[in-house]
């Protein structure tokens, strides 16, 4: 989880630092980079992310087998919390950030707590208990189906660097919200606690977005807004129009998968 790469201005490393670090074991003949398909913020995890790499050996070295490589790297980074799944080759023209067709992203809600001090200790920056409890669900179902399609989403970006130079129009294919569990979850039924999963789909998504859409359906589901406002709020396309409290901490938020 967290950052893909820290720039100098930034305290903390990302996983690309230490997958580069991971593949300097691999002895190549110029520094390995990794370009990795989705940059996502500090505190944010991923259960699969992808990323392409070029490896120049030295003269006359063969080039590595995937298990070989899958191994070496695995051996490297075993002491963090990150983990080479597969590898395979792929032509020149592959890009792991440029040729993906879709991301997937799941946000964990936790229900039912109404103090910090209730979020079971497995489940600690693994997901969100927003205050007040329970959330009204069905309204929140009803306003995520404003959010798909195809839309200018301004409303749903935080401002960065890169706002001017991209596109604000993205296509929502999956808007979906459903109960879940939570680790170990069967050993504390009687607490009352529930985990939902928020589920979203686009090809890309803008800074912030996932998390902005969020907040603002979970601000639906605490009846601080209905759900017509998320049409509302598209319609302005304007940063400044999301309400502050509608913005979900990056702990719950999960890179499920990308599809090329």
């Amino acid at each position: 989880s967290g950052v893909m790469q820290t720039s100098a201005d930034q305290s903390g490393v990302g996983v690309q630092n230490y997958l580069e670090k991971a593949a300097q074991s691999l002895k190549p003949v110029v520094p390995i980079k990794f370009h990795i398909s989705s940059r996502t913020d500090s505190g944010v995890h991923a259960l699969c992310n992808s990323a392409h790499l070029d490896i120049q050996r030295a003269p006359g070295k063969p080039a590595f087998q995937e298990r070989e490589l899958v191994g070496c790297l695995n051996r490297h980074l075993k002491p963090e919390p990150i983990r080479i799944l597969s590898a395979c080759r792929v032509t020149d023209s592959f890009h792991a950030r440029f040729s993906a067709r879709s991301r997937t992203y799941i946000y964990r809600l936790l229900m039912g707590c109404t103090h910090h001090s209730e979020i079971p200790v497995f489940e600690r920056d693994l997901c969100w208990a927003p205050t007040g409890g329970y959330l009204n669900v069905p309204a929140m179902q009803d306003a995520a189906q404003f959010l798909l399609g195809t839309h200018d989403f301004s409303t749903f970006c935080s401002l960065n660097s890169e706002t001017p130079f991209r596109s604000p129009v993205k296509t929502i294919l999956q808007a979906d919200i459903q109960p879940s569990s939570g680790f170990l979850s069967h050993h504390y039924e009687h607490r009352g606690l529930e985990f939902w999963e928020l589920k979203f789909k686009s090809r890309s998504f803008l800074y912030r977005q996932v998390r902005r859409m969020v907040g603002a359906l979970v601000a639906v589901g605490q009846g601080k807004l209905a759900p017509h406002h998320i049409e509302e709020l598209l319609e302005m396309k304007d940063a400044r129009a999301l309400p502050p409290f509608a913005m979900a901490p990056s702990s719950g938020l999960f890179l499920k998968s990308v599809e090329y």
